[in-house]
């Protein structure tokens, strides 16, 4: 969930694609105005629904579900959680209404519905009410709130000294404190594990005994650990690009997602070296970019979204590459990267790098990451640039340097969901965020009820990816019929 300061609070973030580090970071790609909720639960906590305020997206509904701040006090204070539905496009053939779990995390799942429905295959769409919501402190769901011009003062994550890393520390003291006094009570309440109690109590209110869910990216945690929780509560379940909560320690951690990437780019050079098509066919691939980063490094490389602005490398790895990544747009990649090479170099400046990836606090909350020191610091660094050597200063580090200090509400530990339903865990074998070991890994947490499903291609997401892909998805959503252990489906030209 970005941080955003006083003039976002009544918007939502709306994004091509779900992002994260490792999945589990956020870039701020553009705001827009947020769908109207109209309603608010009646006491019973049934739901009531209205036209959402999209003239341009008519078709969706929405409401809003009270839950408690705290669930350890119910009781107590509580916020509306924002929610949007999509009937089924066959009311005849319906089977029930599937919950759609947001990434990030920070996405808005509200957006999702009203926005980009497309994202679900037809056939789900045919036999569900596709619902979703924005989770607790995201877009319509009491937003994290804070100043903008603390946001501003952000450190780089490229810390130098001890005193950087102190620097760092204090400054991330700061921007809590100003968070929580302009969010309220709910800022010490937004990790994962309250979400799942708000995800059942959805389920509830939607008239459903059983939850039918799918999870993609960050939203994959909420389905694990909602699974979890309540293992008979599960009808169906799909995790698709998988977040892995057992990795236990922030190397293991910094050092897969930093593996994933890099394993990206090579994808990316081997394809470029075998398509007469591609911008850069032919030549030294990654001789050419090592160049741009040199050029960025000094502060010569041009921003080509921002004439005359000067393109950190930083975000060169993250903006221009690994975004790309997300989609496998290699053909746009190479053309974006041979445009770069040829343009003309600016005077050399000292280069800085604005606050691309907000750490959010849910993020924080879900993740133990503890750095030391800086010496521990630098010997991440190292260990990351080892690892993804095309790559440096790759957005997991960023949310490890912005995490320094901060409690963990919910930290990782291996998956025990005994008594679940057969769960479906779909990843690409080159995801660039959620890396395939981490979906081999929750699948044989899960056990028996663990079926992974593999897509041989590209990219972050993969449910949709071809025929083979929607069919093994559609048929398990509608008709629970599991597919064999083991399948794999080709990749499908991008």
């Amino acid at each position: 969930m970005p941080l955003r300061g006083r003039s976002a609070l009544r918007r939502i973030v709306t994004r091509g694609t779900t992002m994260a580090v490792g999945a589990a970071m956020a870039l701020i790609t553009g705001l827009a105005a947020a769908p109207a909720v109209h309603a608010s639960p009646s006491a019973t906590g049934a739901l009531r629904w209205a036209p959402c305020e999209d003239p341009e997206k008519p078709g969706a509904e929405c409401a809003a579900l009270s839950v408690p701040v705290d669930w350890a006090h119910p009781d107590g204070p509580r916020l509306d959680l924002a929610v949007a539905r999509r009937k089924a496009t066959d009311p005849g053939a319906r089977v029930g209404s599937m919950v759609f779990g947001p990434g990030g995390p920070g996405d808005s799942g509200v957006e999702m519905v009203v926005g980009r429905i497309s994202r679900f295959s037809p056939e789900v769409r045919r036999r569900f009410d596709i619902v979703s919501f924005d989770p607790r402190g995201v877009g319509r769901s009491n937003p994290v709130t804070c100043s903008d011009d603390l946001l501003a003062e952000r450190p780089s994550p490229e810390l130098k000294s001890q005193a950087d890393f102190d620097a760092t520390t204090a400054y991330n003291r700061r921007l809590r404190a100003d968070c929580r006094a302009r969010t309220g009570p709910v800022f010490d309440h937004i990790d994962t594990a309250q979400t799942v109690r708000d995800l059942d109590a959805l389920r509830a209110a939607l008239g459903e005994g059983k939850l039918t869910f799918h999870g993609s990216s960050y939203g994959t945690l909420l389905g694990a650990q909602y699974a979890e929780t309540y293992p008979r509560r599960v009808r169906a379940m799909v995790l698709e690009s998988v977040m892995d909560h057992s990795v236990p320690t922030t190397r293991d951690f910094l050092r897969a997602a930093a593996a994933t990437a890099e394993d990206s780019f090579q994808e990316f050079v081997k394809w470029c070296d075998g398509a007469a098509d591609c911008a850069l066919h032919g030549r030294d691939v990654r001789a050419v970019w090592q160049g741009l980063l040199a050029r960025a490094g000094r502060g010569e490389l041009e921003d080509p979204a921002k004439p005359g602005i000067s393109l950190s490398s930083s975000d060169l790895v993250n903006k221009v590459a690994f975004r790309r990544f997300y989609g496998a747009d290699y053909a746009g990649l190479a053309t974006a990267i041979a445009g770069m090479d040829a343009s003309r170099p600016l005077p050399a400046s000292p280069t800085s790098m604005a606050p691309l990836p907000e750490a959010t606090p849910v993020f924080c909350a879900d993740w133990h990451l503890p750095v030391r020191d800086y010496q521990e610091y630098a010997s991440l660094v190292a260990m990351m640039n080892r690892t993804a050597p095309d790559l440096p200063y790759l957005l997991p580090i960023h949310m490890a340097a912005a995490c320094l200090g901060a409690p963990t509400a919910n930290p990782q530990h291996r998956l025990d969901a005994h008594g679940a339903p057969p769960i479906l865990v779909s990843n690409a074998l080159h995801d660039p965020a959620t890396g395939y070991p981490w979906a081999v890994s929750v699948a044989w947490q899960l056990g028996r009820s663990g079926v992974l499903l593999t897509y041989e291609g590209h990219g972050h997401g993969s449910v949709t990816s071809g025929p083979c892909m929607e069919d093994a998805v559609n048929s398990y959503l509608t008709d629970l019929a599991v597919p064999p252990r083991g399948t794999s489906c080709p990749a499908v030209p991008s």
